[in-house]
């Protein structure tokens, strides 16, 4: 059989902040490296104007198609449908909404993350709004199929009333084993340039208004005088937008360390040997950190976001003292330890992204076989 050759919009992985549709991109292309080679298909990457600085879509060693464009400007032609992509390919598939229209013939696959912005508006800036709402809908009339990353996105997407329905809709699952091992030298390192030497309390998001960020540190400010020592809270993550990118807006600090971007053993390590983690966002559409976390043996604190599958010490993300209590619990009641520390593995475990390769390989072969949605 004839691997299906794919055109992969991964313009998400040059942007400032790549955020987890990033991370997904990226597993899902390392995903594909680790598949057999009858199983794996031909990909080619599209994506803007290249960069002076050194490109990020280049590390993957797969063909690359650029557009004379630059970034802002390429995405906004998409939006128009001003040009087209993917000549001599089977199919084109967008890692998000920014989306582009394929060459005559050939089926697009979109994946969409969430509809935070429907759910959440107050999270969004109305620019940002206004372009999720309609990115969506052009999603609607252009894919064959939309994979989504759980259940509770894809009632999401079909409750959203812009024409997807149910029979266009695939759940795929993301993986948990993209950071690579541990490199507790270089965390170590980290750690005692920031001031903690020993034992911490972890956070890992983007610095944005939905992760919630607020309430966790107002938890973290009652939860600290009930932990055996006063162990610091470690923010991981870049800024992204609105109150949370500064720690003056965010309320009580103390004890709290914010360490910026961290990425691949580095982050893997400080999830090993924190305390426990914390990821309490008010909605998410999957919940990479989760599972990062997990994978490293450490417990985890979450909202019920899709990924915690019930490993987690599930909270709800409004109730500060409900949060605090987790925290507690999660870093310092041995027996809740264990327990989350099994459960979490297991639940790491299942999640490979070379299974999300496989799956993605399916999708592409149905669209192919089944041809463009209506326009």
């Amino acid at each position: 059989m004839t691997p299906v050759s794919v055109s992969v919009a991964a313009e998400q992985l040059r942007r400032r902040v790549p955020g987890g549709i990033g991370t997904y991109t990226r597993g899902l292309l390392r995903g594909i490296a680790e598949l057999a080679t009858g199983e794996r298909p031909v990909l080619t990457i599209v994506a803007s104007r290249p960069p002076s600085r050194p490109d990020p879509l280049s590390s993957f060693g797969y063909p690359l198609v650029c557009s004379r464009l630059p970034g802002r400007l390429m995405t906004r032609a998409w939006d128009l449908g001003l040009t087209r992509v993917g000549g001599g390919t089977d199919v084109v598939h967008s890692v998000s909404l920014a989306a582009p229209v394929p060459a005559s013939g050939i089926p697009l696959v979109i994946t969409v993350h969430d509809v935070a912005w429907r759910s959440m508006p107050e999270a969004y800036p109305p620019r940002g709004r206004r372009w999720h709402q309609a990115a969506l809908r052009r999603a609607s009339s252009r894919a064959a199929v939309v994979i989504v990353p759980s259940v509770e996105t894809a009632r999401a997407v079909l409750a959203a009333g812009v024409g997807i329905t149910d029979d266009r809709l695939v759940i795929v699952n993301e993986g948990a084993d993209h950071l690579g091992e541990p490199d507790g030298p270089a965390a170590q390192a980290l750690l005692e340039r920031l001031g903690v030497p020993g034992p911490y309390l972890l956070t890992v998001s983007t610095l944005e208004p939905r992760k919630n960020l607020g309430r966790l540190l107002q938890a973290y400010a009652l939860a600290r005088p009930k932990l055996p020592d006063a162990w610091p809270l470690v923010v991981v993550g870049p800024s992204g937008w609105g109150p949370s990118r500064s720690a003056a807006a965010l309320g009580p600090t103390a004890g709290v360390v914010f360490a910026g971007a961290v990425e691949g053993g580095v982050l893997a390590a400080i999830y090993r040997g924190a305390r426990c983690c914390a990821y309490v966002p008010i909605v998410e559409g999957f919940g990479l950190p989760v599972v990062e976390s997990m994978a490293q043996g450490t417990p985890v604190v979450s909202s019920p976001v899709p990924s915690c599958g019930g490993a987690s010490l599930e909270v709800d993300p409004t109730d500060v003292g409900s949060i605090a209590e987790a925290l507690v619990a999660a870093a310092a009641d041995e027996v809740t330890r264990t327990g989350l520390v099994a459960r979490g593995l297991a639940r790491a475990g299942a999640l490979r992204w070379v299974e999300t390769a496989r799956a993605h390989v399916a999708v592409w072969e149905r669209a192919v076989a089944d041809g463009q949605a209506p326009r």
